[in-house]
């Protein structure tokens, strides 16, 4: 600052934010959940989350608006309507993304147990993870075998194999959701073999 000029005086501090316009609207979050759809495969439950978040962010604009609680409720029950009448007319299919999430998460190598955790997570248990999980060891031996050439360990690693790295890999595939038996049948596979494998699980 040059000396002599006067200091500006303190910006007072900013209000609380006052109302930000009505609560969305179905109209509003149908064209939303639209939009959201055009870019991101996802289930009913997760739709349900993007617009209640949308919901939640308009909530928290309206400042002291005493009348927002009961619109943002409103709000909600209209973004659930909007997700049924969706599923409704076919455009969203949580059977059909659980079978392709579970089809390309085996082939990048995630175990039987972890595609479960990850449709749970996204709304999906049960008979419907059931169906779409694969029961077939083989099937999960590939996933193991994928899992294996992503971490360079088994038949893909770089670097000589000792009793202690054994160890080591075996606990990587512990920690990735694969059983003792999977993970050493991987592990000791030769790299033709395990090439094999992996392409006939990509083109079966």
């Amino acid at each position: 600052m040059v000396c002599g000029m006067p200091r500006p005086p303190p910006r007072p501090l900013a209000d609380a934010p006052g109302p930000s316009g009505p609560a969305p609207t179905e109209a509003a979050l149908h064209e939303a959940a639209l939009s959201h759809l055009a870019r991101y495969a996802t289930t009913r439950a997760g739709l349900v989350s993007v617009l209640d978040r949308r919901i939640a962010r308009w909530l928290r604009a309206t400042g002291a608006d005493e009348t927002a609680p009961e619109a943002a409720a409103a709000a909600r029950a209209a973004a659930r309507r909007v997700a049924d009448r969706l599923v409704a007319q076919g455009v969203l299919n949580d059977a059909v993304f659980a079978e392709n999430r579970a089809r390309s998460l085996a082939r990048a190598g995630r175990s039987r147990r972890a595609v479960a955790a990850h449709l749970a997570a996204r709304g999906i248990g049960g008979e419907m993870a059931q169906a779409v999980l694969p029961d077939d060891p083989e099937a999960e031996l590939a996933a193991a075998v994928a899992h294996a050439r992503r971490r360079r360990l088994g038949p893909f690693r770089t670097v000589p194999g000792d009793p202690a790295r054994l160890q080591k890999e075996l606990a990587a595939f512990a920690r990735a959701g694969f059983s003792r038996d999977i993970a050493t049948r991987a592990l000791r596979m030769e790299p033709e073999a395990a090439e094999t494998l992996l392409r006939q699980a990509r083109d079966p």
